[in-house]
């Protein structure tokens, strides 16, 4: 889930840039150290907004810079434990698919797909059902809920959210499209037959 938090961060301004410390030189500043990162509390930082307050400088023993804190509001993505989330396969291997959810990719093991058996593709770079015509590759749509959730700040990459499409409403947007016109199907036989 995407939200706009108050938050407060030290950033160093450096010697080339102290006769320009305004609001502006510390969003940047900012937006460099903190865009992209990871943070158990609230997420991913996505961007630095707006900048409410810059306090005294600080110089440190030995250090060329200067110390500013600052209060700023940041725009986060924070996938939240049990979300339905809409997202795009951006890749495929053996134990499933990695998938985009906001700026942060998880994990959607072959084991939560499908009920069916998947077998990895390599030369289409897809998961495939032997027993249908269901097919997962890159660039697929779908819509997942968030199972776990294992944040590492120091190695953002290394962050591991974990997700599930075995649950009714979720799955491939394509799946999901066709199960509901086989309803629509179905109703509309039912009314004919009640007639």
């Amino acid at each position: 889930m995407y939200k706009r938090v108050r938050l407060k961060d030290t950033v160093e301004v450096p010697p080339k840039h102290l006769a320009d410390v305004s609001e502006q030189r510390v969003k940047e500043l900012l937006q460099d150290k903190l865009e992209g990162r990871m943070d158990e509390d609230v997420g991913s930082v996505v961007s630095v907004v707006e900048i409410h307050d810059i306090g005294e400088g600080a110089v440190l023993p030995n250090r060329p810079g200067v110390y500013y804190e600052a209060e700023f509001d940041a725009l986060t993505f924070d996938p939240a434990m049990q979300e339905v989330v809409d997202g795009t396969v951006v890749e495929t291997v053996e134990f499933g698919a990695f998938v985009g959810i906001g700026p942060v990719d998880g994990l959607l093991h072959v084991s939560q797909i499908t009920d069916e058996y998947l077998t990895f593709d390599a030369e289409n770079q897809q998961l495939a059902s032997a027993d249908s015509d269901k097919s997962l590759g890159v660039d697929d749509a779908v819509r997942v809920r968030i199972v776990t959730k294992s944040i590492d700040e120091r190695n953002p990459r290394d962050s591991k959210i974990g997700l599930t499409a075995k649950q009714p409403g979720l799955g491939k947007h394509e799946w999901l499209e066709s199960e509901r016109r086989g309803r629509e199907q179905q109703g509309g036989d039912a009314a004919a037959e009640g007639s």
